[in-house]
């Protein structure tokens, strides 16, 4: 389950992502605010701490991704 969860999100980076995918041209610079972006520090932590919660820690990064947020270099631990 994990891996076809993992190639979701790489498909979602390859074709979706303003980071990664088509769109890139438009944000030469990254869209994402954070690094690694969001849907990489959820493939990461999915990777990395398991299919529960690693996404349970995606989705909180994904919510902490706000217009208030200061964003900056966050690693997956």
């Amino acid at each position: 389950m994990k891996k076809v969860v993992i190639f979701f999100i790489s498909l979602y980076q390859k074709t979706l992502s303003l980071d990664h995918g088509w769109f890139r041209v438009y944000h030469p610079n990254g869209f994402c605010k954070y690094t690694p972006s969001c849907s990489e520090y959820m493939k990461q932590s999915i990777e990395k701490r398991g299919l529960f919660l690693g996404g349970v820690r995606g989705l909180y990064r994904i919510l902490r991704c706000n217009p208030w947020s200061r964003g900056g270099n966050d690693p997956v631990y």
